[in-house]
C-alpha cells in the first residue's frame, strides 16, 4: 500500500458535486489498473473488491492484494464483516493509504450469507449499527454502507439505514433488488427513492447502469446523488463519458496499465473480453475466449486492433 500524495476529501466532492459517478466494488475485477482507466473516463470515485477484515487484518499476504498509488484517488475500500473489532481494525491498517471505507451489507452470494456477511446484515440493523459506531470511533477518513434491498419488508430497509445514520455513516449506497433477484429484473426506483428521503446522507444508487440514459432515469426516478455501476464499467469503462462502446483507445490504456501492474493473465484477460464483447463478432469472441496466455492476446490485439504494448 503506497500513497505519497494529499488525500482528497470525499464528504467535500459530494458537497461541491451534485452527481457523482461511482465505479462499483467488483470481486476481482475492481482493482488498481482498472480504477485507473474509468477515472480518464468522468469516475469520481472507485471502490475496491469486497475483502474480508477479519482475514485482512490478520495477514500480511492478504494486504498485499490491496495496492494504491498517487492516480489512485479517491477511492473506498469495502470490507465484509460481522465483528465490529475486525472491521475496526482491519480499517485502521488501511486508513492510511483509502479516502473512505464501505461496509458490505449486500453481497447476496450463499457463502458469503452463511459466512454471516453481506446481505446477512439486512435482517441485523443493530449489529451494522455497532460496526458503524465501532469504525468511526477508531478512524478519521469516512465511512459508508453499501445494501440492498429487504427481501420481504422495506421497513427493515429503512431501519437499517436509518441506524446507521444515527451511528454517524457518511453516506449510504443502496442496490435496488433483492438478494434473491436475478440481474435481469427491474430495479426498484421507489425503495431507493424511499431511502433517500429517509436519511439525511447522500445516497448513491446501485443496479442496471449501463448508459448515461440509465443513470438520467435514476436520478430522476430517485432523486439520488450519485450513480455505481459495475457490470457496465466491466462492459465500457467510458460509459460515464458518454461513449455508446469501449473506444480503443481505452482498452490500450488498459492493456498497458494492467500488465505494468502484474496483473494476472486470467483478470487481464477477462477485461479485454469484456471490453470487445459489443466489438467482436461472435466467431471472434469464440476465438479469443480460447487465448490462453498474455503473449497470444497482445498478438490479437495488435494484429486486429492495432492495439500496441509498450513494453
Amino acid at each position: 500500500m503506497v500513497y505519497h500524495g494529499q488525500r482528497r476529501s470525499l464528504l467535500q466532492l459530494f458537497e461541491d458535486q451534485p452527481r457523482l459517478n461511482v465505479c462499483a466494488p467488483m470481486v476481482r475485477y475492481s482493482k488498481g489498473a482498472f480504477r485507473e482507466i474509468v477515472r480518464d473516463y468522468n469516475v469520481d470515485i472507485a471502490y475496491t473488491p469486497m475483502i474480508l477484515a477479519d482475514v485482512f487484518k490478520s495477514s500480511e499476504f492478504a494486504r498485499q492484494d490491496y495496492t494504491t498509488n498517487d492516480c489512485d484517488c479517491p477511492v473506498v475500500v469495502q470490507f465484509a464483516a460481522h465483528d465490529p473489532v475486525d472491521l475496526a481494525q482491519a480499517a485502521q491498517l488501511v486508513a492510511p493509504y483509502a479516502d473512505g471505507i464501505d461496509l458490505n451489507c449486500g453481497c447476496p452470494q450463499k457463502w458469503a450469507y452463511k459466512e454471516r456477511i453481506g446481505a446477512y446484515l439486512s435482517d441485523r440493523p443493530e449489529l451494522v449499527r455497532d460496526m458503524v459506531r465501532t469504525v468511526k470511533s477508531a478512524i478519521s477518513i469516512p465511512c459508508s454502507v453499501k445494501i440492498r434491498k429487504h427481501p420481504t419488508d422495506v421497513r427493515q430497509t429503512v431501519e437499517l439505514v436509518r441506524r446507521a445514520q444515527m451511528m454517524g455513516v457518511d453516506w449510504i449506497t443502496i442496490h435496488g433488488r433483492t438478494r434473491h433477484q436475478r440481474s435481469t429484473e427491474p430495479i426498484d426506483y421507489d425503495v431507493i427513492k424511499l431511502v433517500k428521503e429517509s436519511v439525511s446522507v447522500p445516497v448513491l444508487a446501485n443496479g442496471s447502469i449501463f448508459t448515461l440514459a440509465d443513470a438520467e432515469a435514476m436520478y430522476e426516478n430517485t432523486g439520488v446523488d450519485g450513480v455505481m455501476a459495475a457490470r457496465g464499467l466491466l462492459q465500457n469503462p467510458a460509459l460515464f463519458a458518454g461513449f455508446e462502446h469501449t473506444p480503443l483507445a481505452c482498452v490500450e490504456k488498459y492493456v498497458n496499465r494492467a500488465l505494468a501492474y502484474g496483473t494476472p493473465t486470467f483478470i487481464f484477460h477477462h477485461h479485454v473480453m469484456y471490453m470487445m464483447e459489443s466489438i467482436m463478432s461472435n466467431v471472434e469472441r469464440k476465438t479469443f475466449n480460447c487465448l490462453s496466455s498474455t503473449p497470444a492476446i497482445l498478438d490479437h490485439l495488435s494484429r486486429y486492433y492495432g492495439i500496441r504494448y509498450n513494453a
